[in-house]
Protein backbone atom coordinates (compact mmCIF):
# COMPACT_ATOMS: atom_id res chain seq x y z
CA UNK A 1 0.00 0.00 0.00
CA UNK A 2 1.17 3.50 -0.71
CA UNK A 3 1.62 6.07 2.02
CA UNK A 4 -1.33 6.47 4.38
CA UNK A 5 -2.36 10.01 5.30
CA UNK A 6 -4.76 10.50 8.21
CA UNK A 7 -6.09 13.97 8.83
CA UNK A 8 -9.02 15.90 10.31
CA UNK A 9 -11.31 17.25 7.59
CA UNK A 10 -13.94 20.02 7.75
CA UNK A 11 -17.51 18.71 7.76
CA UNK A 12 -18.56 20.27 4.42
CA UNK A 13 -15.30 19.64 2.58
CA UNK A 14 -14.80 17.39 -0.44
CA UNK A 15 -12.85 14.93 1.75
CA UNK A 16 -15.61 14.84 4.38
CA UNK A 17 -18.16 14.17 1.64
CA UNK A 18 -15.99 11.26 0.43
CA UNK A 19 -15.81 10.01 4.04
CA UNK A 20 -19.61 10.18 4.33
CA UNK A 21 -19.91 8.22 1.07
CA UNK A 22 -17.57 5.60 2.55
CA UNK A 23 -19.70 5.40 5.69
CA UNK A 24 -22.77 4.80 3.54
CA UNK A 25 -20.89 2.09 1.62
CA UNK A 26 -19.82 0.30 4.82
CA UNK A 27 -22.74 0.83 7.17
CA UNK A 28 -25.78 1.07 4.89
CA UNK A 29 -24.81 -1.15 1.94
CA UNK A 30 -22.60 -3.75 3.63
CA UNK A 31 -23.98 -3.90 7.15
CA UNK A 32 -27.58 -2.96 6.36
CA UNK A 33 -27.81 -0.14 8.92
CA UNK A 34 -30.97 1.85 8.16
CA UNK A 35 -29.90 4.93 6.19
CA UNK A 36 -31.95 7.18 8.47
CA UNK A 37 -29.75 6.08 11.41
CA UNK A 38 -26.38 6.51 9.69
CA UNK A 39 -26.20 10.33 9.75
CA UNK A 40 -27.22 12.35 12.78
CA UNK A 41 -26.94 15.85 14.21
CA UNK A 42 -23.53 15.00 15.72
CA UNK A 43 -22.06 15.01 12.20
CA UNK A 44 -22.35 18.82 12.16
CA UNK A 45 -20.24 19.35 15.29
CA UNK A 46 -17.95 16.30 15.22
CA UNK A 47 -14.31 16.33 14.20
CA UNK A 48 -14.13 14.03 11.17
CA UNK A 49 -10.99 12.17 10.12
CA UNK A 50 -10.21 10.74 6.72
CA UNK A 51 -7.57 8.14 5.91
CA UNK A 52 -6.26 8.60 2.38
CA UNK A 53 -4.33 5.99 0.39
CA UNK A 54 -3.83 5.53 -3.33
CA UNK A 55 -5.63 8.83 -3.97
CA UNK A 56 -8.84 7.71 -2.26
CA UNK A 57 -10.54 8.10 1.11
CA UNK A 58 -10.21 4.54 2.44
CA UNK A 59 -11.12 5.11 6.09
CA UNK A 60 -12.99 7.49 8.33
CA UNK A 61 -14.09 8.11 11.89
CA UNK A 62 -15.45 10.97 13.93
CA UNK A 63 -14.81 12.42 17.39
CA UNK A 64 -17.62 13.99 19.40
CA UNK A 65 -16.64 16.11 22.39
CA UNK A 66 -19.02 15.39 25.27
CA UNK A 67 -19.04 16.60 28.88
CA UNK A 68 -16.88 13.86 30.44
CA UNK A 69 -15.22 12.25 27.44
CA UNK A 70 -14.65 12.25 23.70
CA UNK A 71 -16.76 9.71 21.85
CA UNK A 72 -15.11 7.87 18.97
CA UNK A 73 -17.60 6.75 16.35
CA UNK A 74 -18.45 5.80 12.79
CA UNK A 75 -15.15 3.97 12.32
CA UNK A 76 -15.17 2.58 8.78
CA UNK A 77 -12.57 1.20 6.37
CA UNK A 78 -13.24 0.35 2.72
CA UNK A 79 -13.46 -3.45 2.39
CA UNK A 80 -10.47 -3.93 0.09
CA UNK A 81 -8.24 -1.95 2.52
CA UNK A 82 -9.15 -3.85 5.70
CA UNK A 83 -6.50 -5.82 7.55
CA UNK A 84 -3.79 -3.21 6.91
CA UNK A 85 -3.93 -1.39 10.24
CA UNK A 86 -5.87 1.60 8.91
CA UNK A 87 -8.53 1.63 11.65
CA UNK A 88 -5.88 1.22 14.37
CA UNK A 89 -3.83 4.10 12.92
CA UNK A 90 -6.90 6.32 12.55
CA UNK A 91 -7.97 5.75 16.15
CA UNK A 92 -4.48 6.46 17.47
CA UNK A 93 -4.19 9.60 15.34
CA UNK A 94 -7.64 10.83 16.42
CA UNK A 95 -6.92 10.17 20.11
CA UNK A 96 -3.59 12.00 19.80
CA UNK A 97 -5.42 14.93 18.20
CA UNK A 98 -7.94 14.99 21.07
CA UNK A 99 -5.15 14.80 23.67
CA UNK A 100 -3.41 17.76 22.03
CA UNK A 101 -6.67 19.64 22.58
CA UNK A 102 -6.78 18.79 26.29
CA UNK A 103 -8.90 15.64 26.29
CA UNK A 104 -7.88 12.43 28.04
CA UNK A 105 -11.03 10.32 28.36
CA UNK A 106 -12.47 8.30 25.49
CA UNK A 107 -15.68 6.34 24.97
CA UNK A 108 -17.16 4.36 22.11
CA UNK A 109 -19.79 1.79 21.29
CA UNK A 110 -18.38 -1.19 19.45
CA UNK A 111 -20.04 -3.86 17.41
CA UNK A 112 -19.81 -6.89 19.68
CA UNK A 113 -17.69 -8.86 17.21
CA UNK A 114 -15.10 -6.03 17.26
CA UNK A 115 -14.52 -5.94 21.05
CA UNK A 116 -11.11 -7.64 20.81
CA UNK A 117 -9.89 -5.01 18.37
CA UNK A 118 -10.81 -2.15 20.70
CA UNK A 119 -9.47 -4.02 23.74
CA UNK A 120 -6.12 -4.17 21.93
CA UNK A 121 -6.23 -0.35 21.89
CA UNK A 122 -6.81 -0.17 25.65
CA UNK A 123 -10.60 -0.02 25.79
CA UNK A 124 -12.69 -2.03 28.26
CA UNK A 125 -16.32 -3.02 27.70
CA UNK A 126 -18.92 -2.19 30.33
CA UNK A 127 -22.67 -2.50 30.69
CA UNK A 128 -25.02 -4.85 28.89
CA UNK A 129 -25.06 -5.62 25.19
CA UNK A 130 -27.55 -3.52 23.20
CA UNK A 131 -28.67 -3.22 19.59
CA UNK A 132 -27.66 -0.28 17.42
CA UNK A 133 -28.27 -0.15 13.69
CA UNK A 134 -29.69 -3.67 13.98
CA UNK A 135 -26.41 -5.14 15.36
CA UNK A 136 -25.29 -6.06 18.89
CA UNK A 137 -22.97 -3.49 20.50
CA UNK A 138 -21.21 -2.88 23.82
CA UNK A 139 -20.16 0.40 25.37
CA UNK A 140 -16.40 0.73 25.93
CA UNK A 141 -14.14 3.24 27.65
CA UNK A 142 -10.44 3.71 27.96
CA UNK A 143 -8.57 2.18 30.87
CA UNK A 144 -6.16 4.18 32.98
CA UNK A 145 -3.34 1.70 33.56
CA UNK A 146 -1.49 4.02 35.95
CA UNK A 147 -4.28 4.05 38.52
CA UNK A 148 -5.80 0.70 37.44
CA UNK A 149 -9.32 2.08 37.49
CA UNK A 150 -11.92 2.52 34.81
CA UNK A 151 -12.40 6.10 33.74
CA UNK A 152 -16.04 7.19 33.92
Amino acid sequence: MSELLIMPVPVFSTLANAAFALRREVFVWEQKVPEAEEHDADDLSATHFAAIAEGEVVGTLRLIEQDVHVKIGRVAVRSQFRGRGIARNMIRRAMDHARQNGHSRFYLTAQSDKLGFYESLGFVAFGPEFRDGGMPHRAMRDYDKASAVLID
